[in-house]
């Protein structure tokens, strides 16, 4: 994640070194050394307004772009899955999934035994490269998220045994082995699958670096990481109503940047994380920006590897999350930023989502309690011996791993190893880009280097009892086997509580009914330790009209074709 936006102490730093190297240029013929500070991107002061632009700060630009893997989240992502990929269903203002008929005609369920779900692509619908969107895009894209480490949502593409096409694509048949009422979140993005399906590096670098072409009302026209920005332009092949402006630019640039570029108007909107001071910043400019919250889909979790010779035990866990002071760590992570407001106190639901309630017991993880965990070791036949706990004469030690382009994923981790060393537990903190890190978590958890925790996104929105099923269900059997694989190398797996993720995922049992069932038993087995859910602060420019916060977990760029500017 980008760095948060801190308070005005770098400015006061800042004023003393200029005061005093101005004091030591009048004392000495040398010149001052020349000040060195870091560049933030901004339009020429003179430069014309051209009401047909529109320039939004963010954090970052770095890493891919892919939105079906948990790897590539970021408000980049987001934003360009909303501007360039068509998808079939989309969020209306409430967050109820309305089909999208720039795209579609229709999508319905045709038949209950197989289950069987029939859409009907526009006709005009196409990809800029004048290649139609049709059922390869809908086939290639279920054969990539069913199969490939930490996909969103993959738990409903695994429900889908064929799909067929007719009238040259255009009508797409999706047959599915067992009922499934989350079938509208499906096709949420799709990508080109005559580009990506022969590229080099196939689905793992797909959208790494660029957009091949779109199918939306924007195009990617340049991506330079190093300067730190995207342009996006009106996409002239689009056969639906153009959008209102002509080019949307993502600046990248450094916290005090962002709110130099807004307050004078070289930026006109910013969606970033802040912390508690840097939101205060922002809302110091005043009129000149208006501000509002904007919660991602993705919880922030501690994850707890149920495997290797220590964490397999369910007591080694307990007492591992009853020495964290999980405060500390949302705190931690948070900055005490918006995101701090959106404490993740249930396992499944995020606290932004229809129908959350909070499931987080008394005890540990909402306190620390060392005595409990003091127990629970000892029972687990550790013994406290120079201040160290061991067993069989070998010391507890922990591999702690986070993502090492999400600096506050790091500070946590940091943190979680300084409280475990704090209490006679040994640990080290990795670090590795995010898709290696879900390489590494795929190995066996028994092996010498495997992680044994993890800071991790944890997929939120969409259909509950998918993200339900994908986070904490089993990947399926081969020929009926009883399944013991997690589906996600971040999530957990107990046959257990299967068939009541099953029954929920297909519509057998209530959402409400698999909770009160599986929540109990996850924060009882100490798999994982939600902490929040990760929010960015949009701000926008008076010149700025028809902009929001965008539907529950869609985000502003959800609206971006109708944006307008006027000229101040």
């Amino acid at each position: 994640m980008g760095r948060r936006l801190g308070g005005t102490v770098g400015t006061v730093r800042l004023t003393v070194a200029l005061l005093a190297a101005a004091a030591l240029a009048a004392c000495t013929n040398a010149p001052p050394p020349p000040l060195v500070t870091t560049p933030v991107a901004s339009t020429t002061p003179n430069r014309p307004v051209n009401p047909g632009e529109v320039v939004v700060g963010v954090d970052t630009v770095a890493g891919g772009f892919n939105p079906h893997k948990v790897t590539d989240q970021s408000a980049a992502t987001t934003a360009l899955a909303a501007m360039v990929l068509p998808s079939v269903f989309r969020p209306g203002p409430d967050g109820t999934l309305r089909l999208d008929t720039t795209v579609m005609v229709s999508a319905e369920v045709t038949r209950a035994e197989p289950y069987t779900v029939s859409y009907q692509i526009r006709p005009e619908a196409s990809w800029a490269d004048s290649a139609p969107i049709a059922a390869e895009d809908f086939v290639y894209l279920w054969q990539q998220v069913r199969s490939a480490p930490g996909s969103i949502g993959a738990a409903g593409y695994q429900l889908i045994s064929d799909i067929t096409a007719r009238d040259a694509g255009k009508i797409v048949e999706v047959t599915f082995t067992k009922p499934y009422p989350g079938w509208r979140t499906l096709f949420s993005g799709l990508v080109p699958a005559h580009l990506l399906k022969d590229a080099p590096g196939g689905w793992a670098n797909a959208l790494k670096d660029n957009f091949p072409t779109t199918g939306g009302p924007y195009a990617m026209k340049t991506l330079d990481r190093d300067r730190g920005e995207i342009v996006l332009e009106r996409n002239d092949r689009y056969w639906d109503q153009p959008p209102t402006l002509d080019r949307i630019v993502l600046r990248r640039g450094d916290p005090a940047g962002v709110v130099d570029a807004l307050r004078a108007g070289h930026d006109q909107l910013a969606l970033i994380q802040t912390s508690e001071s840097g939101a205060l910043v922002l809302n110091g400019l005043g009129s000149t920006v208006s501000t509002r919250g904007v919660a991602r889909s993705t919880v922030v979790s501690l994850v707890l590897r149920p495997g290797g010779p220590d964490l397999s035990t369910e007591g080694v866990r307990r007492a591992l999350v009853a020495l964290l002071d999980r405060q500390a760590l949302i705190t931690t992570g948070t900055g005490a930023g918006p995101a701090a407001k959106l404490r993740a106190d249930a396992q499944v639901l995020a606290p932004t989502a229809p129908g959350y309630a909070p499931t987080l017991p008394a005890g540990p993880p909402a306190k620390p309690d060392r005595d409990l965990a003091q127990l629970l070791l000892g029972d687990a036949g550790y013994a406290k011996i120079e201040g160290a706990w061991t067993r069989a004469d070998r010391p507890l030690s922990l591999i702690i791993a986070a993502p090492a382009d999400r600096q506050s994923y790091v500070d946590i981790a940091n943190e979680v190893r300084l409280q475990l060393a704090a209490e006679g537990i040994q640990a080290r903190v990795v670090t590795a880009p995010a898709d290696e890190l879900i390489t590494r978590l795929t190995a066996e958890p028994g092996a010498a280097d495997a992680v044994n925790l993890v800071v991790a996104a944890q997929p939120t929105g969409g259909d509950p009892a998918t993200a339900m099923a994908t986070n904490f269900g089993c990947a399926a059997g081969q020929d009926g086997a009883a399944a013991t694989t997690p589906l996600s190398p971040i999530g957990s797996c107990d046959p257990a509580i299967q068939p009541t993720i099953d029954a929920a995922l297909t519509g057998a049992m209530s959402l409400s009914d698999a909770l009160s069932v599986v929540e109990p038993v996850l924060w009882r087995q100490a798999v994982s330790v939600p902490l929040y859910q990760e929010a960015e602060t949009l701000a926008i420019r008076p010149e700025m009209s028809g902009v929001d916060a965008g539907p529950p977990f869609a985000g502003p760029f959800a609206g971006a074709a109708d944006w307008r500017r006027a000229v101040p």
